[in-house]
């Protein structure tokens, strides 16, 4: 198993205060994929919003903005309409349409977003982001999906 899915189910099973548990998870997460910004968002199935949980490295105007995201927009939202990541090699020249206009005021080059799941529901979004144009691998997006299956059972939003 990848020691950093490893030390995270350690962190998660920890019996920490939650805030504190997923505040550390994201910082274990971005020093692991050498990025600077991270969210965690939790879905309202109900009303098919994405509400931010956490975050890290997120200039001040962009919280109001990714506080709560519709499903289907931006980055978070497509990931849960899609049922699978969203990545973009550069945010600040993407023509596809996925990001909202107004996450280009991060600052960030490359994203990555995956589901967070119970077992097979969705029921939330972690996304990462570099301030550099960067392609994520498969081998990335394949252990944040991993550490996405393992932060929803932790969760049980």
């Amino acid at each position: 198993m990848n020691p950093l899915i490893e030390q995270i189910g350690l962190l998660l099973k920890s019996g920490g205060q939650r805030e504190a548990v997923l505040e550390e998870t994201l910082r274990k997460i971005l020093k692991h994929f050498r990025s600077e910004t991270g969210t965690i968002h939790r879905l309202d199935a109900r009303k098919q919003l994405l509400q931010l949980v956490t975050q890290a490295g997120l200039p001040p105007p962009m919280l109001e903005i990714v506080k709560t995201i519709p499903v289907g927009k931006g980055i978070a939202g497509q990931v849960v309409a899609r049922g699978g990541p969203v990545t973009l090699c550069n945010l600040q020249t993407d023509t596809g349409g996925v990001a909202r206009p107004g996450a280009r005021q991060t600052g960030v080059g490359g994203a990555l977003c995956v589901p967070l799941r119970d077992r097979d529901k969705i029921v939330g979004t972690i996304g990462v982001g570099t301030m550099r144009p960067y392609e994520y691998t498969p081998e990335q997006t394949h252990d944040l999906e991993e550490i996405g299956r393992a932060l929803g059972e932790f969760l049980k939003f």
